[in-house]
């Protein structure tokens, strides 16, 4: 019993890194995203005007950036930037102990180019449905579509469907560990036998090889020929540049942005809140009935977006102005902004006005 517990922290025969190490690499980029979400929306919500966009826009910022390091990383030392910071390698299943390829000399094209699916577009369609997911949500809850129409009742089904299918999608995951850990499993995600390859640690050649690559590159450099090629090889040094740097931050801020992760948890979410609330909006200008102003309309009653008598009144949150219901919900939800303000704002801050009368 105690020489196979020592298989959970020990490497193997083939070197074979243990449940902790595969465990902890997957999870430094799962903090990475959610720190860096924080710090965009710290951001954006300090400034809106200069922010706002990579607010807007944080997912595919996020994952151009992530695309730039993987692919860099993969080509260069074989291994994801997570795996890499751990010490481990991405081999490529068939591969013998003595025909293995040195992490220096990168990934095969195709097992490359596997793994940049799986380690970025797969994390980021992920992210989009779950925020799909979300919207559905709210739009059933807050009743926009008309109770007998047939594309409410498809998306109730998919609803209902979809924790099932993130359930068997999580477990396939866990099934796979736990195989892993029992030594019935190459592999501790089945993403990884997707892409063709398993994970290893490096070894000193490896290692050396690494130092030294840098040293080899430059020195193996040659002045281009034609414009054609010059200008391929200054875009080249140029990707590889930003990637280098990406990379050394990232490095370098990568406990910082664990810290984060912890500082922006539930635990500390009151903590939060009162350290990055919202300022409080000036209260709206009064205006006469000769007026004019861009942003709000001359009459109490009247829509500050349709220009028209609210109906169904509601108020942002975030802001105080109040509109119509249907108006600022779906501009809320294209801009994930109060129209008034710019003040970043989720469809959650909607709040509905009841008069007496109604």
């Amino acid at each position: 019993m105690a020489e196979h517990g020592a298989h959970i922290t020990t490497a193997s025969v083939d070197d074979q890194p243990s449940i902790f190490e595969v465990v902890a690499q997957d999870s430094l980029m799962t903090a990475v995203r959610p720190a860096l979400h924080h710090v965009v929306k710290v951001l954006a919500e300090s400034n809106p005007a200069r922010y706002g966009f990579l607010w807007k826009w944080f997912d595919e910022i996020f994952t151009l950036l992530d695309l730039l390091l993987q692919q860099h990383y993969l080509s260069k030392t074989s291994a994801s930037f997570s795996e890499n910071f751990y010490g481990l390698k991405r081999i490529v299943m068939g591969d013998t102990h003595k025909l293995q390829r040195l992490a220096s000399a990168g990934l095969p094209k195709k097992q490359l180019w596997k793994s940049v699916i799986f380690l970025v577009l797969l994390p980021y369609l992920k992210v989009k449905l779950e925020k799909l997911i979300s919207s559905l949500r709210e739009e059933d809850e807050y009743s926009i579509h008309p109770p007998t129409s047939r594309w409410k009742r498809f998306y109730r089904a998919f609803l209902a469907a979809y924790p099932f299918v993130n359930m068997a999608w999580e477990g396939w995951f866990l099934v796979q560990q736990l195989r892993y850990i029992l030594g019935k499993a190459q592999h501790h995600s089945p993403l990884l036998s997707l892409a063709g390859v398993r994970l290893g640690r490096l070894t000193v050649q490896d290692i050396q090889a690494l130092e030294h690559k840098p040293a080899e590159a430059s020195m193996m450099q040659q002045p281009a020929g034609s414009v054609g090629e010059k200008i391929k090889s200054a875009l080249k040094q140029a990707v590889g540049g930003a990637a280098s740097c990406l990379s050394t931050g990232l490095s370098t801020c990568v406990f910082f942005l664990q810290f984060l992760e912890w500082w922006y948890s539930s635990g500390n979410e009151e903590t939060i809140k009162s350290l990055t609330a919202l300022p409080t909006p000036p209260p709206p200008v009064h205006l006469d009935y000769n007026s004019d102003s861009p942003l709000l309309p001359q009459m109490k009653t009247v829509c500050p977006l349709c220009r028209k008598n609210r109906m169904n009144d509601t108020v942002l949150a975030t802001s105080g102005y109040v509109f119509c219901y249907r108006c600022v919900f779906n501009y809320v939800r294209s801009h994930r902004a109060c129209p008034i303000t710019g003040y970043p704002t989720q469809v959650q801050h909607l709040i509905k006005l009841y008069s007496p009368e109604n």
